[in-house]
């Protein structure tokens, strides 16, 4: 990569980019943490913090994966920023219920659910409201 395309690249792609490298390394690192099975409603924790299964894993790797492809051009970081995003706040709606039962196949808990929502309401607002100016000039 030149230093011409590192100083044109938009906001939603930075984010894509970001987000994409941060949930790679917090897919692989999860691996690292005991876990007491594939699909567990508990799982180790991560940072002392944050419940993980290796499906929680598995997940964070894909979405770690899409991110970080769609952030090479500014309309697929722009689709995958508002998807992930819309995907997070609904998986953050819903982990609020879940917690305790066995729907949770990802270990959820408190933490994730705040993560979750705070991911999703800036790759949301990235997503739906940053580079419109950029797109309409492309």
């Amino acid at each position: 990569m030149d230093t011409n395309e590192r100083t044109n690249r938009t906001l939603n792609q930075t984010v894509a980019l970001v987000f994409g490298a941060v949930y790679l390394l917090v897919g692989a690192a999860g691996f690292f943490v005991d876990s007491n099975g594939f699909a567990d409603k508990h799982g180790g924790k991560l940072l002392n913090l944050f419940e993980v299964n290796p499906l929680h894993n598995i997940a964070h790797l894909l979405i770690g994966a899409a991110l970080l492809a769609s952030s090479k051009a500014l309309r697929s970081a722009r689709s995958a920023n508002t998807v992930v995003g819309a995907a997070y706040l609904l998986l953050g709606i819903v982990g609020l219920f879940i917690l305790d039962s066995d729907a949770n196949i990802l270990a959820l808990n408190g933490a994730d659910n705040v993560l979750h929502l705070a991911s999703a309401a800036l790759l949301l607002a990235v997503g739906v409201s940053a580079d419109k100016d950029v797109a309409a000039r492309r």
